[in-house]
């Protein structure tokens, strides 16, 4: 698994900006780590993927048998897919999906997600997010 911070750090300081395909927003190489970063830290599962990947179905589908809920990016489905997928390259050291991150670090792609629940391991680290979530939930809803 690659920590998270460090590895978008890595990327940050790897990637130039300029002028590369982006959405209609115009998102720079700096924008969009920080979006790759912000979607990472605010779920719990991720799974950077393409509509037509079986090997993204299969770890989708994986999370749905499990009844655990995932963001899923489409990166087919976006103008600047094309950037994520470079930046997700710089950060995993592989360029093909899914990339899948659960608790903010990458834990590989769909055989490596497989492969974790097949020895038990997987739904242990979505687990230990949601608690995460809840126990961050419940203490910013308390009263004083």
């Amino acid at each position: 698994m690659v920590p998270l911070r460090g590895a978008l750090r890595a990327a940050g300081s790897r990637l130039r900006m300029g002028n590369s395909p982006s959405t209609s927003m115009g998102l720079s190489n700096g924008a969009t780590v920080n979006k790759i970063q912000e979607t990472i830290s605010d779920n719990c599962v991720v799974i950077f993927s393409k509509t037509t990947c079986g090997y993204c179905k299969m770890a989708k589908k994986l999370f749905q048998d499990m009844n655990v809920n995932y963001t899923a990016i489409e990166l087919d489905m976006y103008e600047n897919g094309s950037q994520f997928q470079d930046i997700l390259h710089q950060m995993t050291g592989g360029r093909t999906v899914p990339r899948v991150f659960i608790n903010g670090a990458f834990i590989g792609g769909a055989t490596d997600t497989q492969k974790l629940h097949q020895e038990g391991k997987l739904l242990p680290l979505v687990h230990q997010c949601q608690m995460r979530t809840a126990k961050n939930s419940d203490l910013s809803c308390s009263l004083p």
